[in-house]
């Protein structure tokens, strides 16, 4: 009987800690943050910031730092349910209306209330701002990035960075996801437009010029609301690496082809053609680094520790944090779970869910607790998160930080910006002559415009416009070319018709032909043909016939392939995806603005010759090479 009574007092002794344990444990991430905590002081060091911060989070609180999902899929409560770190707006993720007013009140309703968490740790939210802020309506919407290799002038980079980083912050947003620094070798790639060029170096220059225009070209400190705030925006460096040089017919994406798909790369390759925009983005500062979707030698990039972690982290010293792209991680392994662990243990430190949180954390929960991932994986992955959010100063912005002035978006500076951006990236391939139209001796003549790309904003601006694919049609404000060309010829008769279908036949008048692809974005947008719209290509033909001088502009986001009848044009103009200010256009086909583009990347004669290796390599001869203007 004693032994038995000695036996269960060793028992309720043993409950007893094991009870005031938990409790302890409990308490311990429920209890309440003192307000001197030296994490919430300004004057300590952040890394000791950090340090405090860490210490006092459960594993809950970790693991919903390192979650990130959109905003479509936010329920009320949500950010306190799952003490989430971040939030993203995908393609045409805007609130409804989409004006500056709703996407602020929408920004502070999420930051009120990660700030009533038990830490009060702010949001970090997030954006594809690919070519200004475009996901707002009216915004100033700047050429996309292959428009820009041909202008090939780091400080209008660096200044459009900075422009856009303005016209975000109008909104509450300070984090993008921009600039994308793939070296594009193969124009079927759906997002050949998202890349600089062929070139490395030019790649190079240009991200780097970018990121510190964006995360630099802000004042430090600005009123706003009669509050002093001091937020500095960050850049992100995509997609880590070599999606530019995917092969074609290797993605396993459905209904794509090229995007997603994988890179065959040596070491050679990696060391000399996909590390350089990497290494000087990092020189520049950038503090976020996104994943791509590609896979790298037949390994998916969200698995690849020996990158993320060994190379970008470890040897070169990268300190920010590495998110996922869309969902990216889900296609790492048919197993969640094991995709999951896979992801975070390659040094995945945030997770672009994005939509179901509870699952990921649930899975995160889960693999902590079966020892797949390491506590100090953990919190390696959080004091980085939080480290970039203590330098952006957003633990230290007021509580209700009010944006800056509204007339920073679309105002007259940067509608000046991106004409003149569109302007020098405008690439003459072609000049029998008949450029620059002379206002001279067309007044009082008739120009005839042609071509479904002349008078429609959607088409010249391209996808990642307002939705994600972009559409046709008057989606934002903004100046078509036939808007560009009244302006600048005001004394002619400018008469314009889409499809050519002109009754009166006037052989010796000049017909401006403004052909476009239709938008498109990322895989949807692979195209093995690289071909124009019928339509299009019926009206080049109808143009043709009718005119004896016929100027073709086309719209695109990458090399097309040109017909005999297109190449017979007495000029050819390659425009690429010029934007909301396509006046630009038009300032280079009147001669208000000497054209100064270049070939960004080799333009091929058929689909046959490609990828563009095939050209730098000198197997295949290009219609028109690298670096080529008229």
């Amino acid at each position: 009987m004693k032994k038995i009574k000695k036996l269960m007092s060793l028992m309720a002794a043993v409950l007893g800690v094991f009870y005031l344990s938990t409790c302890t444990a409990v308490a311990s991430s429920e209890r309440p943050v003192p307000a001197n905590a030296p994490y919430k002081n300004p004057a300590v060091s952040i890394e000791k910031r950090v340090e405090d911060l860490l210490s006092r989070m459960s594993l809950e609180e970790k693991i919903g730092q390192m979650t990130q999902i959109e905003r479509g899929s936010l329920r009320s409560g949500d950010i306190s349910r799952y003490k989430l770190g971040s939030i993203l707006s995908g393609g045409g993720g805007a609130p409804s209306p989409n004006t500056i007013t709703a996407w602020q009140q929408m920004l502070a309703q999420y930051q009120e209330e990660a700030r009533n968490t038990r830490l009060q740790i702010p949001l970090l939210y997030g954006i594809d701002a690919v070519h200004g802020h475009n996901n707002l309506k009216d915004a100033t919407i700047f050429p996309h990035n292959i428009g820009l290799g041909a202008a090939d002038d780091p400080d209008l980079v660096r200044r459009i960075g900075a422009a856009t980083a303005a016209e975000m912050e109008a909104t509450g947003i300070y984090w993008n996801f921009a600039p994308c620094i793939a070296v594009g070798r193969d124009p079927r790639w759906g997002r050949f437009y998202e890349s600089f060029g062929q070139d490395s170096s030019l790649v190079a220059s240009l991200g780097s010029a970018y990121i510190q225009g964006f995360q630099e070209g802000l004042q430090d400190s600005f009123k706003a609301g009669g509050q002093v705030v001091n937020i500095k925006p960050i850049a992100t460096a995509k997609h880590f690496i070599g999606d530019g040089g995917t092969r074609w017919g290797t993605s396993k994406t459905d209904n794509y082809k090229i995007d997603q798909g994988d890179t065959a790369a040596d070491e050679q390759y990696l060391k000399d053609v996909l590390f350089p925009p990497y290494q000087k983005a990092l020189e520049s500062h950038v503090r976020t680094v996104m994943v791509s979707f590609s896979s790298m030698n037949g390994l998916k990039m969200h698995a690849h520790k020996e990158l993320i972690t060994t190379v970008l982290k470890q040897q070169w010293g990268f300190s920010g944090f590495v998110v996922s792209d869309w969902g990216g991680i889900d296609q790492v392994d048919p197993d969640y779970s094991k995709a999951v662990a896979k992801a975070i243990n390659a040094g995945i430190d945030m997770v672009m869910v994005p939509y179901d949180a509870n699952r990921f954390i649930n899975t995160m929960t889960q693999l902590v607790k079966q020892k797949q991932i390491s506590m100090d994986r953990i919190d390696d992955a959080v004091g980085r998160i939080l480290r970039v959010k203590f330098e952006m100063g957003l633990f230290d912005a007021a509580q209700s930080a009010a944006q800056a002035e509204r007339s920073i978006v679309r105002s007259a500076e940067h509608l000046a910006l991106a004409r003149e951006a569109v302007a020098k990236s405008v690439v003459v391939l072609k000049n029998n002559g008949v450029l620059p139209l002379n206002g001279e001796q067309l007044e009082k003549k008739t120009l005839y415009v042609a071509g479904f790309g002349a008078d429609n904003m959607g088409i010249q601006c391209g996808g990642w416009t307002i939705s994600w694919q972009g559409s046709p049609g008057p989606i934002t404000q903004g100046t078509t070319i036939l808007g560009g060309l009244k302006e600048l010829l005001p004394n002619s008769n400018i008469t314009y018709d889409a499809a050519a279908g002109f009754e009166k036949n006037d052989p010796g008048a000049t017909c401006v032909v403004v052909v476009g692809e239709l938008p498109y974005a990322e895989g949807k947008g692979d195209s093995a043909a690289l071909s124009l719209p019928p339509r299009e290509l019926e009206a080049i033909q109808k143009a043709r016939k009718l005119f004896k001088h016929v100027i073709l502009v086309i719209l695109s986001g990458r090399p097309v392939i040109l017909d005999q009848t297109a190449r017979s044009c007495d000029a050819i103009v390659a425009a690429w995806l010029p934007g909301s200010e396509g006046a630009g256009v038009a300032d280079v086909l009147t001669g208000k603005v000497l054209s100064t583009g270049k070939l960004p990347c080799d333009w091929p004669e058929s689909v046959e010759q490609l990828p563009l290796d095939n050209f730098i390599l000198g197997k295949e001869k290009a219609l028109f090479p690298i670096g080529w203007h008229q």
